[in-house]
């Protein structure tokens, strides 16, 4: 997860501050939770940003039962790219996002907002790909709802997974 933060965050600072602008969410609405009835999912999420190096900020892995919301992409049921991130498990047991791998498409996501609605999205995809080879542009920019985890192989060296599993979503 954190090469993907890192590489993504260099992307998002090469499309310059105008990215963030065009897709900041409006006033005071933002993502509350996430229900993902299909793989028995339901967790609180925080709102995440950028860190001082530029990377996109990952939820703190002392709550691994948190998902977080990217600030910096659109609310969820509003139109744009709405990104949702969460870690797939800690050094001793699963975290929020462990089963999201076992997502299929046309399954149910849905994510409460502080005003009161609940955003319903459907699942079109899931990929699994090298943390290299991360598509920022598809994941940040593309219009429907991105979950991100980590997946694939531990690389003990390194202490990380080597690539990210990507759930795309469209409003249902």
């Amino acid at each position: 997860m954190v090469l993907a933060g890192a590489a993504t965050g260099l992307v998002l600072v090469a499309f310059g501050k105008s990215f963030e602008a065009q897709n900041a969410p409006a006033a005071a609405v933002f993502p509350e939770s996430i229900d993902i009835p299909s793989i028995d999912l339901e967790a609180p999420l925080m709102k995440l940003g950028m860190t001082k190096d530029g990377e996109v900020e990952l939820p703190p892995y002392e709550k691994p039962k948190v998902a977080g919301w990217y600030k910096h992409s659109a609310v969820p049921g509003d139109k744009g790219a709405s990104v949702i991130i969460g870690h797939v498990d800690t050094k001793s047991a699963p975290a929020v996002f462990y089963k999201l791998r076992q997502l299929r498409k046309g399954q149910l996501v849905k994510v409460e907002r502080s005003d009161g609605k609940v955003a319903e999205y459907r699942v079109d995809s899931i990929e699994q790909v090298h943390k290299d080879a991360f598509p920022t542009r598809k994941v940040y920019v593309e219009d429907g709802l991105k979950l991100v985890t980590c997946g694939g192989t531990f690389d003990y060296t390194k202490h990380e997974y080597v690539d990210n599993i990507i759930v795309y979503a469209s409003k249902a």
